[in-house]
């Protein structure tokens, strides 16, 4: 069924076939030459006024205020808004004044893209402008966009601020709320930040398959698919650790991937099944020394972002200086209930977790129990950047045992804001203890815990070629960069994030 236009969207696509009658091109292809910036000039203008005697730029059209034969209006480009001065006699020709008259105050509408020629002016109010001396259309727009209407105190009325609408329509947030660019740019500088900390080490970015025979590397459901060639099913990734261990045994000393993981799992303000992760193995090396590579990486990432260790978050101030805090998971869970579970078997802890008001269900082992114990009683009153260490072996069916401590392994998580940010183990190279532990996996899988992890006979056989002592970590970007940018939702760090479908398209459109 055919959407219903409304009457503005219906007086744009008449617009448009006058400005095509009058034999402009509403969509020209060709080059628009830019030489200049909305940022630059006000930056700039006033400390080199003769930088500014022609330039060129180009932008949408924001705002409008007809005065007869002259007009002031408002263009956005990508870095910012800029008013510009347009005078009827000097950007037409002759006695034909159609494109003003006509297009530029009749036919051209709030949204529209249009390049401009000219040069830059102080008005006698004292604002930077454009004195507009060639006007061109770029790109007629055909729905409107939200009104947003600004007070002389600023304070915004009518805003685009919908969150479910900015989610679906991420485009129109960006041209709206220009403001909402700034966590997505400090979200590229802060993978920036990364990865240069990592090439600077001398490690190797790789990539690995997406679409994998088996999915493995974490605790998860996948999402699958099915390959028609091979007439085979396939799985979303759910991590890329198996392969970059692999890797590892056939020789390269450090990698690294910045990947896009799928898990097919709850939706919330900290989850969405589509993320990325950065996940680094290091041979020779095991989870202490990782934890002091994460808090140097880290510290460097909130410096390049903020120009300082100290991030505001909500109504805390986030200090990543080094050194972090350290717990044990047993002495996390002791700090904050009160109760000593390392010496509990299943039964027991889930009594305990019972008695703490952790929901729990039978399918969990002992492993899934202490997580749930941490998860509802701790985790959340970790604020500032922590590492919980030496977690217990069932929690772990990749790390490597404990050197000195019976009954657990080398692994940490660093916790912060309340949430898990990374993830690292000192990595389990024993084939024959891998094994093992992936066969109990699967017993979990037939007690119902559908995020047991599957047994993978490849990865077996190349650590059976020898892997060295390596230390992993995988960090998620995602949550990392809700700290970096004081954002309260993952979807606020993803530019399209995962919505249900929309019951009704013409409910949601954006219009003024």
């Amino acid at each position: 069924m055919e959407r219903k236009l409304s009457e503005q969207e219906i007086n744009r696509r008449e617009a448009l076939q006058e400005i095509k009658n009058l034999g402009i091109d509403p969509y020209p292809a060709e080059t628009f030459e830019i030489n200049t910036s909305a940022k630059d000039i006000k930056a700039n203008y006033e400390r080199n006024k003769t930088d500014y005697k022609s330039i060129s730029i180009a932008g949408r059209l924001m705002s409008r205020r007809i005065m007869g034969k002259a007009s002031f209006a408002e263009i956005q480009d990508s870095t910012g808004r800029i008013q510009i001065y347009v005078n009827r006699d000097e950007i037409c020709e002759g006695e034909d004044k159609t494109l003003y008259n006509k297009v530029f105050k009749k036919l051209l509408d709030i949204g529209d893209i249009i390049g401009i020629k000219g040069f830059v002016f102080t008005t006698q109010v004292g604002e930077i402008s454009i004195h507009v001396k060639e006007l061109k259309v770029l790109t007629k727009s055909l729905r409107p966009l939200p009104i947003v209407k600004t007070d002389a105190d600023g304070n915004v009325h009518d805003g685009f601020k919908d969150p479910e609408q900015r989610y679906r329509q991420r485009y129109v947030d960006l041209i709206v709320n220009p403001e909402v660019k700034d966590a997505f740019i400090k979200r590229t500088q802060l993978t920036n930040s990364m990865r240069s900390f990592l090439n600077n080490k001398g490690y190797l970015e790789v990539e690995t398959p997406i679409l994998q025979p088996l999915y493995g590397g974490a605790a998860a459901r996948p999402f699958k698919t099915h390959h028609n060639t091979l007439d085979m099913t396939l799985y979303l990734r759910i991590a890329n650790e198996l392969y970059l261990k692999r890797l590892v045994v056939g020789g390269f000393d450090g990698v690294y991937e910045f990947a896009k993981d799928f898990r097919n799992e709850g939706m919330s303000r900290f989850h969405n099944p589509e993320f990325t992760q950065m996940e680094l193995y290091v041979a020779y090396k095991d989870y202490e020394w990782m934890m002091d590579l994460v808090e140097e990486m880290v510290e460097k990432i909130a410096i390049d972002l903020h120009g300082t260790t100290k991030v505001q978050v909500g109504e805390n101030t986030i200090d990543f200086q080094r050194p972090w805090k350290r717990y044990s998971m047993y002495g996390a869970i002791e700090e904050f209930t009160g109760v000593d579970i390392s010496e509990m078997g299943e039964s027991a802890l889930r009594d305990t977790a019972k008695s703490l008001n952790v929901e729990v269900d039978d399918t969990m082992g002992r492993g899934k129990l202490i997580d749930e114990i941490f998860g509802e009683c701790c985790e959340g009153k970790l604020i500032q950047p922590t590492f919980i260490t030496d977690y217990p072996v069932e929690m772990s069916p990749l790390a490597k045992k404990h050197k000195d401590k019976e009954g657990l392994v080398e692994r940490f998580e660093a916790i912060c804001n309340g949430k898990e940010i990374c993830n690292a183990f000192s990595e389990l190279n024993d084939p024959i203890d891998q094994r093992a532990r992936f066969e109990e996996q699967l017993e979990l899988g037939k007690r119902g815990d559908d995020e047991a992890m599957v047994l993978d006979e490849d990865f077996l056989r190349s650590i059976e070629h020898g892997m060295p002592p390596t230390a992993g970590l995988g960090i998620g970007i995602d949550r990392l960069a809700m700290i970096m940018t004081n954002s309260n939702s993952i979807q606020d760090v993803l530019f399209f994030p995962q919505m249900r479908p929309e019951k009704n398209q013409t409910e949601t459109d954006a219009e003024g």
